[in-house]
């Protein structure tokens, strides 16, 4: 009976684990009753070279390093564990097969980050370009937290919170734009048509009627050989939003003023008058934007002969705009 007591005992002391590699899917059961035994095991189940040893082990689930043997203890039994050779490090990559369907929204979140940190190192080089930006890249940069912000900047919150408030002022301007241009171009509308009602009664009146001509307004068949360049996002933005090259940032309207009439014509399926007047729109509103990083930097080679505004002034000034 003694044998068998000490067994049990022993097996109460025993931990049970989920070992596997970085890369491997592959997972093995492990019993333990302590970390450098769960380590030895580990390195032996799991064909680990000597020479790439002593191994490390981390938490499948978010990669923390287990070195404490208190915190092993405490561990529930059937914790997942990476083992680590040397010189390998955990990545989220490393995740589990459970959490597998988790890889895509990863990505997700690591392309977001990346495009944030982008826009951030444009405004660290240069804040003019806050005018160049579009308003998708203005709320995403409005969007970021902002110890974030002012980590990747290396500047203080407090200004941080200025160029925000800044940022969503500019916004909040375009967006006003976007309502007055939209109600001009309903209030011409209004008028365009009146003007029509107003021809087609006169015309009843002193003309017969004669049997009219169907004009096709759509693309022509020369029209419809014409191809773009421009990305579909930028074409889905020209028809659908009402000022759209309020929407684009300064290189898209770029784009689209070097895109052919006709062509753009054909992509967006309007008339060539109107593309003209989209073209001439986003000609403006380019000008419009150059003309104001002109005139931010004629004010720096002015300022005292320092290089660049500080930033608490540069977004003063903006703010009192």
């Amino acid at each position: 009976q003694r044998p068998r007591r000490r067994a049990a005992a022993m097996a109460a002391q025993l931990k049970r684990c989920l070992v596997r590699r970085r890369d491997g899917r592959e997972q093995h059961g492990v019993a333990a009753s302590c970390l450098r035994e769960l380590r030895d095991k580990a390195s032996g189940i799991l064909a680990i070279d000597k020479a790439r040893e002593p191994i490390t082990l981390v938490l499948a689930e978010d990669g923390t390093i287990v070195d404490d043997e208190d915190y092993f203890l405490c561990l529930p039994s059937n914790t997942k564990f990476v083992a680590l050779a040397k010189n390998e490090k955990w990545s989220s990559k490393s995740l589990d097969s459970g959490t597998a369907w988790l890889s895509e929204s990863v990505d997700e979140v690591d392309s977001a980050a990346e495009k944030w940190k982008q826009l951030a190192r444009q405004l660290k080089d240069d804040l003019s370009n806050i005018i160049l930006m579009s308003e998708e890249d203005l709320q995403v940069l409005i969007d970021v937290p902002r110890s974030d912000l002012a980590e990747e900047l290396a500047q203080s919150q407090t200004k941080i919170q200025v160029l925000q408030d800044t940022l969503q002022q500019v916004l909040d301007r375009r967006e006003e734009e976007r309502q007055s241009r939209q109600l001009l171009e309903l209030y011409l509308e209004a008028l365009k048509n009146e003007d029509s009602i107003l021809s087609k009664v006169a015309e009843s009146e002193t003309v017969p009627r004669k049997e009219m001509d169907v004009v096709d307004t759509g693309t022509s068949s020369t029209g419809t050989s014409a191809k773009t360049a421009l990305s579909d996002q930028i074409l889905a933005t020209l028809k659908e939003k009402p000022a759209p090259e309020l929407c684009l940032d300064s290189q898209d309207l770029e784009l689209v003023l070097k895109e052919d009439t006709q062509a753009l014509a054909s992509a967006l399926r309007w008339d060539k008058q109107k593309a003209e007047a989209l073209q001439q729109a986003c000609d403006q509103e380019l000008s419009k934007r150059l003309q104001q990083v002109q005139t931010l930097h004629s004010l720096r080679s002015t300022s005292k002969g320092k290089k660049t505004l500080p930033w608490g002034d540069w977004l003063s000034s903006k703010r009192k705009k």
